[in-house]
Order: structure tokens, then sequence, then C-alpha cells
């Protein structure tokens, strides 16, 4: 009887089959950090902690760039992004920063149920008329990941222009993308509107949830609908305490765990976190 055995395949090796099969310029360091380039910018990711109040540990982590110029000089990602003035470079540069941060999840991380949060440039919800996340999807599919484990953390600045929020939460929902709107309370109706989107998590600056008069009745609205809150940017014990104690799902800030170029799995909150009973 022939037998045949499937070639086994080396993190190295995945990673350079990856390369060929994309234009993507990439590296892969030592210690199997990858980053890109766009024009003499060296870019790649790192990873803040995303808690559920439920469970106590991490669900997910959130995505953001860091990136270089001459291998020493810092720059801030709006910077970088400044160097996208035309829109096909826009959406070049975006996509290449979802694909590295998607490979360092792949690469780094083994966990199958943890999520990994990345966002959408503004102009690029607006340059790409239709299929948003296709291409993305076409990536992850390449490297093994599902769209479900991703979240597409929709700007908050898109909240003005309800069409656009309405056609790129419809897009990203119909190929399987988790999706997180942040909350906006500069309009009324805001609410009403989000609950016929069904996005899976809504998002809210701790700051603003301190400031908000009627904290108890947004929860009870946001979970109402089938979706999830997440406080985020939380830097002080008293912003933590108001999040736990408003009924908050998912946990997010410097308090709990910065951003770093690794991926930890924490099993409980890295904070004493007070209790609900207040």
């Amino acid at each position: 009887m022939n037998t045949s055995t499937n070639p086994i395949f080396t993190v190295k090796d995945e990673f350079e089959l990856i390369q060929s099969a994309t234009d993507y310029s990439l590296k892969r360091a030592d210690n199997g950090w990858i980053s890109g380039y766009f024009y003499q910018c060296e870019i790649t990711s790192v990873f803040q902690p995303v808690f559920g109040i439920v469970p106590g540990k991490t669900i997910g982590h959130a995505a953001y760039i860091r990136s270089t110029v001459d291998d020493d000089v810092a720059l801030w990602p709006w910077q970088v992004f400044s160097l996208a003035a035309k829109d096909e470079q826009l959406v070049d540069l975006d996509r290449l920063c979802r694909a590295i941060h998607a490979l360092n999840y792949h690469f780094n991380h083994t966990s199958k149920t943890d999520h990994l949060f990345v966002d959408v440039h503004p102009r690029l919800l607006e340059s790409v008329k239709d299929d948003h996340g296709r291409a993305f999807e076409n990536f992850l599919d390449l490297i093994g990941m599902k769209t479900s484990q991703v979240v597409i953390e929709i700007p908050a600045i898109v909240n003005r222009n309800w069409k656009l929020l309405q056609h790129v939460i419809t897009n990203y929902r119909s190929r399987g993308y988790q999706i997180a709107a942040d909350y906006s309370g500069n309009c009324s109706d805001w609410m009403v509107e989000l609950r016929s989107l069904y996005p899976n998590i809504v998002r809210i600056e701790a700051s603003d949830l301190m400031r908000h008069e009627a904290i108890t009745a947004l929860v009870d609205n946001i979970h109402s609908f089938g979706a999830n809150l997440l406080v985020r940017d939380i830097e002080t014990s008293g912003q933590l305490a108001a999040a736990i104690r408003s009924g908050a799902d998912y946990l997010q800030g410097n308090l709990l765990g910065k951003s770093t170029h690794t991926i930890s799995v924490i099993d409980r909150l890295s904070v004493s976190e007070p209790s609900r009973n207040f």
C-alpha cells in the first residue's frame, strides 16, 4: 500500500509561503515578530489586552501600529498615515497594517478563541465604495484565520455619516467579522439607529462613562439588542470601579495592561477589581 505524508512546515517556511503569495514587503525578526514597509517607514504591531468581566481574563487583543524611520526615529501613527496623500496609497497602507497585525497574531498567539481587534482608517471607509473587508478576508484565508475571530473597530468619526456607518457595518457583517462601534453621545437618535445594525460591541471611553448621567439605562439599552459594552482607555482605579459598577462586559486600558510587542494571555485581571456591590 502506498503511503504519503503531509509536508511539515516550520514557521519560517509558512511565513515565506505567505510572503510570496502577497505583494507586501515584509520582514520577520529572529524573535518571530513581523514588520512591513511603507516608503521608508518600518511598521510593526503592538497589542493591548482586552479583558472579559465574567471570565476575568483576556478575551482578545487590540492591535496598534508602531513605526520607525532609519531604524531609530519613531513616528506617531498619524505621521505615517499622512504620507498616504492619495486614496490608493491610503488603501494600501491600511491593508498592510491589518495584514501585519494578523500575521503577528497568527504566528505569536496560539488561542483560536481570542479575538483580534483592528481599526480601519475613516478615509479607507470612504474610498472603498463596496465590499469592505473582502481584501482582508482573502488575506485571512491565506494565513488560516477566520473573519469571526476579528473585531473591526469602526472609528467614531463615521458616526457623523449614518449612511456610511450603515453601509460599512452591513458589509463587514456579511463577511462574518465581529463589529465594534463607538458610542456617540452627540446624537439623541444614535442608539435607536444603531439598534438596527446589531453591532457585537459598543465601545465607550472610560472618561465619558464617568460623565454619563444615565449609564444604567445606556448599558441596558446596549444589552437589549445583544451587544456587549467595552469600556476603553481605563487609566485609574476610579474609572475601573465605574466600569465594573456599570455592568460593562469588556475592559481595556493601561491600568490593566499596556500595549507591548508581546501577546500575553492573562488568566485574571492584573489589578484587584472592585466588587459590583457598591
